[in-house]
């Protein structure tokens, strides 16, 4: 007999990066079966083909066009699709189906107008807008128990979230005037093809982007409570993101107290890691943990605090995975890993 625990799931979008993470994740996860998968682009064609990665737990999952009728039943529905397509999605999915975890930026930011700013679209689903839940455990959990829409953080807010919240709730940082300067894999960008993600483009380079007005600027901002100057940078790796933040103290502090502060934060927390050695982005390959490290800096009298995660782990899919975890009330470890591959 089958196992009743077991969830239904539907990937919308499963030949993206993202989606392809999803179901090497869904693979390992004990509670969650694979039934629909979708990829527009790949319609027709084998996902082994596409990715023989997942070839031995997916020998014959062949990409879908979305079908509205195909996703009825589904336990879960996950969301690996353009921002505007998750829009118009969502409102026919949320209520028919258990949970929607959404990763893109569709219902990130409470404030609707911003999107027209940040985004180029107007928001046109304000009751599910006010509905949806931040999908980020380690701040939200609470939230997100029996959500049925959460939304994904974006990957440079998750990162750099973890790395400043604890500070600015708990006093130890100005919320003014912080400074995140963060890199991140060519993954980031996505599977399809840019001029920009170009072997020849990216290998030999490092490159920042998105000066003053990159998208997750409002999104760190919400979750913070700082305001931030964010500088992204494109690095030639596959994936990871490396966030370095800087903020002047709110009073005395040291660097002892700083780790002390994000420890006591964290003490609990299954995927962070808190440590006085500087982290890195292959300490965190295909893991969903967070490392953290900071540092007060007495000549020039600044914070810096220092976060490493894998980008389409815990910085998309892996952290979808553990959002839905925490909405079902299960193990938040389920499907996940906190050892990196290595070398």
């Amino acid at each position: 007999m089958k196992d009743l625990s077991v969830l239904k799931v539907g990937i919308l979008g499963a030949s993206g990066y993202t989606g392809a993470e999803l179901l090497r994740l869904c693979a390992q996860h004990p509670r969650l079966d694979v039934v629909y998968a979708t990829g527009d682009s790949q319609a027709g064609s084998l996902a082994a083909n596409l990715y023989p990665s997942l070839a031995a737990e997916y020998p014959n999952l062949v990409f879908d066009e979305f079908d509205q009728k195909k996703v009825e039943g589904l336990d879960v529905v996950f969301l690996g699709l353009p921002h505007e397509a998750s829009l118009d999605v969502a409102p026919s999915l949320v209520g028919r189906v258990g949970h929607v975890i959404d990763l893109s930026a569709a219902f990130r930011l409470k404030d609707a107008s911003l999107y027209p700013t940040w985004y180029g679209f107007e928001h046109h689903q304000k009751e599910l807008l006010a509905e949806a839940i931040y999908g980020l455990p380690e701040l939200y959990r609470e939230d997100l128990r029996g959500a049925r829409l959460i939304a994904t953080p974006g990957c440079y807010v998750t990162a750099a979230s973890l790395a400043l919240t604890p500070l600015v709730s708990g006093g130890l940082i100005e919320p003014k005037g912080v400074i995140v300067d963060a890199a991140s894999g060519v993954s980031g960008a996505g599977r399809a093809l840019k001029h920009t993600s170009h072997f020849a483009t990216v290998n030999e380079d490092f490159t920042a982007y998105g000066l003053l007005d990159h998208r997750h600027t409002p999104e760190i901002e919400q979750v913070t409570g700082a305001q931030v100057l964010f500088t992204p940078h494109l690095a030639p790796m596959n994936r990871g993101i490396l966030a370095t933040c800087y903020a002047r103290p709110a009073g005395d502090v040291s660097t002892a107290a700083l780790l002390a502060a994000l420890a006591r934060s964290y003490a609990s927390e299954p995927f962070v890691v808190v440590r006085p050695t500087s982290p890195s982005t292959k300490a965190t390959l295909g893991t969903n943990a967070v490392h953290l490290t900071a540092r007060y800096d007495v000549r020039t009298g600044y914070v810096m605090v220092i976060a490493a995660l894998d980008n389409i782990a815990k910085g998309a899919s892996g952290g979808a995975v553990q959002a839905l975890n925490a909405a079902m009330s299960w193990d938040e470890t389920l499907g996940l890993s906190r050892v990196g591959v290595y070398p």
